[in-house]
């Protein structure tokens, strides 16, 4: 019965059953004392299995090979955030095996190959694959697909390939398990066209997908967005009595969801409860976040309630893309409301979480909500990343604070967290909207120094802050070194520049009008238009500087949209320019319209 349980990983029934023995009388061996660890180590409470190995000591029972190999192999795949000391006990287990005159077996060697694969470890896997080889057992299968798997984990799918081919040399086929392992190394580097290079070897070696590479074909197809091949995938699985898991349904849903189409991701969702797959609370979120991306919190929330009615329990994740939709429009309530849920459920906070909580403090300018916010980080013992600083210095800058920027600039080097380009764009913004161009320019040197290079966004910042300070000539210098860089402008820095000389210049004449016609051909001449609120925009100066047309006016309507002279629209401008009516507040174009750089890298 011991055995039974153990096979389960029923540690409690095999106790129970154990000290059962024991009230009648009947003494553990060896054996029972065995499957006893066994059951403790398949229920990864290997605290439990030592204890157990002290009690057999206690009784004089010695330790066998199997006992051995039972509590290595399960510290092998415990997989927690203590792996590493996990390992550590292995490796002392193995020690202890050879002075006791035990040799370990292969399977020991595999479970430390695991085990170091697990925390990917590429030395010290290397090293136990070597020990196996000098304890002259021959390399099998596992061993290579170990080493293989290890490579896949770790990015470094060409060395992967190299241990295939060696392994072929020796004459040890390939098996679906290490073809899966191949391809979906293949596929997390988003290399399809060897993915399924892959998947035309296997079939070639007389092999026949499983559920296992059915489920990454699902998942590549999804990533190149070709939907329709995926979904004729999970077709063939059906006829071939072969039943989709979730494995199967989620990257469909999340592919739908991503490109927007919820109608087809919620026929998905339908057609897996048809087929007797239990949604789970990663399909839900998958729903969830594809809502918040298309700006549909509340219909997020509605699929969030239906959860509930499921009995399907939310998760940290779940919450926190519910957060996101609401931080995004500056609903800070809303916000602070699923936060609070987070923590009334016991649920883990991490930093993840309180960056959610800080955009949405900063995005509805509740800068000291936000401070309360990261006292109560400093509280939990939540260090403060590159994103929650960027997300903070954004906040102030938004506000054109760069006192406080700068103390955070300052605060975040003493912490040793590095700056990136995101945080320096960010203090930038702050010196630009304050007037302090000079402080700007000064964090253009800093970043020279560290190695950093501006991006587009950085420049496009640095403009608006010229023009801001009325010094058209520095935005066009400012937008010719970005040029000079191998930058190329996209719209949105045409669109910034021009916006920024037409309002900021007061008089239209030298640098500054030659600047703006420069600009306005080298768009045309890249087929680039604005659109028509940006025309109407852009009409109401025209209007001013040029009250009869000329040059600028020309220029600046090459690259208007091509209903721009319709009667209507012209009518539409004529009405906006004398009423001084306009859907662009004066300072419009400086204000930060974009959310914080890291939004959805966290």
């Amino acid at each position: 019965m011991i055995v039974y349980y153990a096979k389960r990983g029923d540690k409690h029934h095999a106790r129970a059953t154990f000290e059962n023995m024991r009230a009648r009388g009947i003494e553990p061996n060896a054996f029972v004392f065995t499957s006893l660890v066994h059951a403790y180590a398949v229920a990864r409470d290997m605290r439990g299995a030592l204890s157990c190995v002290e009690e057999m000591k206690a009784e004089g029972i010695e330790l066998t090979i199997v006992t051995y190999s039972i509590l290595i192999s399960g510290f092998g795949k415990i997989n927690d955030a203590h792996q590493s000391g996990n390992m550590d006990r292995a490796e002392e287990l193995v020690r202890e095996m050879e002075e006791d005159g035990i040799d370990a077996p292969i399977d020991a060697y595999h479970s430390m190959m695991h085990g170091y694969t697990i925390i990917q470890d590429e030395k010290k896997c290397l090293i136990v694959f070597e020990r196996l080889k000098e304890c002259c057992f021959t390399p099998s299968i596992i061993s290579y697909g170990c080493l293989i798997n290890l490579y896949v984990k770790i990015g470094k799918v060409a060395k992967a390939i190299a241990i295939s081919k060696e392994m072929e040399s020796y004459g040890i086929k390939h098996n679906n398990k290490t073809y899966s392992m191949l391809i979906s190394g293949f596929i997390h580097l988003h290399d399809f066209t060897n993915a399924f290079h892959i998947f035309e070897e296997m079939l070639k070696s007389g092999l026949q997908p499983d559920r296992a590479i059915y489920n990454l074909l699902i998942e590549a197809f999804c990533k190149m967005g070709n939907m329709d091949r995926a979904i004729r995938i999970l077709e063939k699985m059906q006829k071939e009595r072969m039943q989709p898991s979730n494995r199967a349904f989620r990257p469909i849903i999340e592919g739908f969801a991503v490109a927007g189409d919820m109608k087809r991701a919620l026929d998905i969702l339908d057609l897996m409860r048809r087929s007797g797959c239990a949604p789970t609370v990663m399909t839900y979120n998958a729903l969830i976040h594809g809502l918040i991306r298309k700006n549909q919190v509340e219909r997020a929330v509605s699929v969030l309630n239906k959860m509930y009615i499921a009995g399907i329990t939310p998760n940290e994740h779940t919450y926190t893309i519910i957060m996101r939709g609401y931080a995004a429009t500056g609903d800070i309530a809303k916000a602070f409301e699923y936060f609070m849920k987070i923590k009334e459920g016991g649920l883990k906070l991490d930093v993840y979480i309180y960056e959610t909580l800080l955009r949405a403090c900063c995005k509805s300018g509740r800068m000291q909500s936000a401070l309360a916010v990261t006292r109560e980080m400093s509280s939990q013992k939540i260090s403060r990343n590159t994103f929650v600083y960027n997300i903070l210095i954004d906040g102030w800058a938004r506000r054109g604070d760069v006192w406080e920027a700068a103390d955070l600039m300052k605060q975040m080097k003493e912490d040793g967290v590095p700056p990136n380009i995101h945080t320096y764009t960010s203090y930038i913004n702050a010196c630009c909207k304050a007037g302090d161009m000079q402080r700007a320019q000064t964090v253009i040197e800093e970043m020279a120094d560290v190695g950093l290079k501006p991006n587009l966004k950085t420049y496009t910042t640095l403009i608006k802050g010229w023009a801001r300070a009325s010094l058209p000539d520095r935005a066009l210098k400012c937008f010719e070194e970005m040029k000079l860089a191998g930058l190329k402008p996209d719209e949105a820095a045409y669109h910034c520049l021009v916006t920024s000389l037409l309002s900021r210049a007061t008089v239209m004449e030298g640098s500054t009008y030659t600047g703006i016609l420069s600009v306005c051909r080298e768009m045309f001449e890249n087929d680039l238009t604005v659109d028509m609120r940006t025309a109407v925009h852009w009409s109401r100066w025209l209007h001013k500087i040029e009250m009869t047309g000329g040059a600028l006016t020309e220029a600046l309507q090459r690259i208007f949209p091509p209903d721009w002279n319709s009667l209507e629209v012209l009518g539409e401008v004529s009405d906006s320019v004398s009423t001084g009516d306009s859907d662009y507040s004066s300072d419009s174009d400086f204000s930060d319209g974009d959310e914080n750089q890291e939004a959805d890298d966290s």
